[in-house]
């Protein structure tokens, strides 16, 4: 029936065209009597006699001539039918057999008779093979391994999740601190986190500070370390185990966490509720976080000093690049390190304690007076730059970059006061670009003072995007709009982002600390604003064995100060009542408390080797008095307990 039915389609048109054609000639061979026949006489239909003869032979061979083609093209499209509905039919029929013999192959695997099974697969094996058995195929191969998504980007062939409940953006720390935040509220909860990096989610801080320090040789590999209270870890958070492979994400029964790796967000449909990749694969979500965190600046002096200089630049953000210094450092005769913050300060230690058996010439140069001369005040910043001279570095500042060129196999660095300096290899710590790039496409406000995503103290961009870590500039309900560029913030933004994806519909208040460590003997915590151009009131007292970095890791277990933090401390510090030593060397900080000031209002605090203190300084920020007289205000750290 459906055969006929697809004939009398293509012919019915021809019959038609037939049967026009047919009353058109009779009309004219009427018009041409002068009047309209009440019949045609059938000698004229036949015969070759004047008088619409000749018309109606040529009506007789249209006729037949289309007669023969219909039937000819009806033939031919039969016949090619036929064909193709075969051809799907075997189609069908191999899908089929494909997914029944994996079915029957899966669970009889170990025993013998599995063997039996093979013809089902090789019947196909002439043929192209179908979508839905190679995406079948390339996910039976991922499972049977761990380890390529922690080392390398996902491959193409796999089957990627086409919609995500929850869909993190950024593959750092606010992004695993969101997806951990969401599944202890919904259990259940299918969370992707889309990265560009090759690797899983992973700490920050460790490569710049305790990974080179470390006496394995294999660091860079294995990326563990010993912090300094001699505890071994790794740099990330949860090993591969820990993860569900993102093709598993719509299947699995009690939801996870699927880490979609090498993978760059290139547009951001808002409207549409989904994102596309840089492959064109389109996802679609419920809530999306954006952790997308920051790129490193880098001087345009460098950028524009052509590929000889760039080559040998590293701009320190990620795994692959401590990686590659590593290698620097051991192969070249000098680095010099641009920046003076927290990120080149620590580098410029951690590479000149290594200098000390080596031949290593380390440089630190910055257009400050001393280091971190943005953050510190200036009599503790002068001291900072001595104490990180003695690390075996040496230091230019006041030095502003005018041009950098390569010649004779070495950089020639050119200051501006005509100092020149030549160097084999260098570091640009000059700060971080907060990364926006789905801002356009998205329709997303970036903050104009501050840069990054503009926010709502709920760190919400729309109703369902939320925006935590580096690239978050939100509100905060005590010191303004700010953005902060810290673990510690990270964990926090991400933290309360995942709880507000899940309906808590929290205000961000509790204050971020962060911290530097130069070194195992010197580091400090901080919280609030903290800025050299605020005034600021110092407490200094004489440090001890235990006031070091290294002991306060002794202490509390961990090298990661911030995820030991309680608030329950903060209501239960009591004054010290012992009375303040005389510090013999007044320009000996040993340890002490810096206040940062605004309207006399205590708006940030550094905390110099006083470790384990920081939700004291959280409370007297959140409560926003004015004091006084700050040194009893110093007593609640107990700075001067011996």
């Amino acid at each position: 029936m459906l055969k006929c039915r697809t004939v009398w389609k293509k012919l019915a048109p021809l019959a038609r065209t037939s049967s026009t054609l047919c009353r058109q000639n009779v009309r004219k061979a009427g018009l041409n009597n002068g009047r309209i026949p009440t019949h045609v006489p059938t000698a004229h239909m036949s015969s070759g006699l004047p008088g619409g003869g000749g018309d109606n032979l040529k009506y007789a061979l249209l006729v037949g001539a289309a007669s023969i083609g219909g039937v000819a093209y009806a033939y031919h499209t039969m016949k090619g039918d036929q064909q193709r509905y075969q051809a799907r039919i075997t189609e069908l029929s191999s899908r089929s057999q494909k997914a029944a013999a994996k079915e029957s192959v899966t669970p009889i695997q170990p025993q013998p008779p599995a063997t039996t099974e093979p013809k089902p697969e090789a019947a196909p094996s002439s043929q192209e093979p179908s979508p839905p058995a190679s995406g079948t195929e390339a996910v039976a191969t991922s499972e049977t391994t761990e380890l390529p998504p922690a080392v390398g980007s996902t491959p193409a062939s796999l089957k990627l999740p086409s919609h995500a409940p929850y869909l993190l953006l950024g593959g750092g720390t606010a992004s695993f601190a969101a997806a951990r935040s969401i599944r202890a509220r919904d259990p259940g909860a299918k969370v992707l986190i889309v990265t560009d990096e090759p690797d899983l989610p992973y700490m920050r801080p460790p490569l710049s500070k305790e990974l080179w320090f470390s006496d394995d040789p294999s660091v860079t590999e294995t990326l563990r370390f010993k912090q300094w209270n001699g505890k071994e870890r790794s740099i990330y958070f949860q090993p591969p185990s820990f993860y569900i492979n993102p093709e598993e994400l719509d299947s699995v029964e009690n939801g996870g966490v699927a880490v979609l790796t090498g993978k760059k967000v290139v547009h951001m449909d808002v409207r549409g509720n989904k994102v596309k990749l840089d492959d064109d694969t389109e996802i679609s979500y419920d809530k999306c976080l954006i952790a997308t965190g920051g790129v490193p600046r880098n001087l345009q002096v460098i950028e524009r000093a052509g590929e000889e200089v760039m080559k040998r630049t590293t701009l320190f953000r990620k795994i692959e690049d401590f990686r590659s210094l590593d290698k620097v450092s051991r192969n070249v005769k000098s680095i010099t390190i641009i920046g003076g913050g927290f990120l080149g300060s620590e580098l410029a230690c951690a590479l000149g304690r290594r200098s000390t058996e080596s031949d290593l010439e380390v440089i630190q140069m910055f257009p400050e007076k001393g280091n971190m001369g943005k953050v510190l005040p200036e009599y503790l910043s002068n001291w900072t730059t001595e104490k990180v001279k003695k690390e075996g570095v040496k230091v230019l500042s006041e030095a502003l970059v005018k041009s950098v060129t390569y010649k004779d196999d070495k950089l020639e660095i050119h200051l501006k006061d005509g100092r020149l300096v030549k160097t084999d290899h260098i570091v640009t710590a000059v700060g971080l670009e907060p990364n926006v790039d789905l801002a356009k496409s998205g329709g997303l406000e970036v903050d104009s003072d501050f840069g990054g995503y503009r926010v709502n103290a709920e760190l919400q961009a729309r109703s369902n995007i939320w925006v935590a870590g580096d690239a978050a500039c939100f509100y905060d309900i005590r010191l303004g709009r700010r953005r902060v560029e810290h673990h510690d913030h990270a964990v926090v933004s991400g933290r309360l982002a995942g709880e507000n994806m899940t309906g808590a519909n929290k205000p961000y208040w509790h204050q971020s600390m962060f911290w530097s460590d130069l070194g195992p003997d010197v580091g400090y915590e901080a919280i609030g604003i903290v800025d050299s151009s605020l005034p600021t009131v110092g407490v200094f007292a004489k440090a001890t064995a235990k006031d070091t970095p290294k002991a306060a890791t002794e202490e509390s277990g961990t090298g990661i100060r911030s995820e030991s933090e309680t608030e329950d401390t903060a209501t239960s510090a009591v004054a010290s009542v012992t009375p303040a030593p005389v510090v013999e060397n007044k320009d000996d900080y040993g340890k002490g408390v810096i206040f940062y000031l605004r309207d006399k209002v205590v708006v940030g605090i550094i905390l110099w080797n006083v470790f384990n203190r920081m939700p004291v300084a959280r409370k007297i920020i959140k409560d926003g008095e004015e004091h006084a007289d700050l040194n009893e205000v110093a007593k609640l750290f107990n700075i001067h307990e011996d």
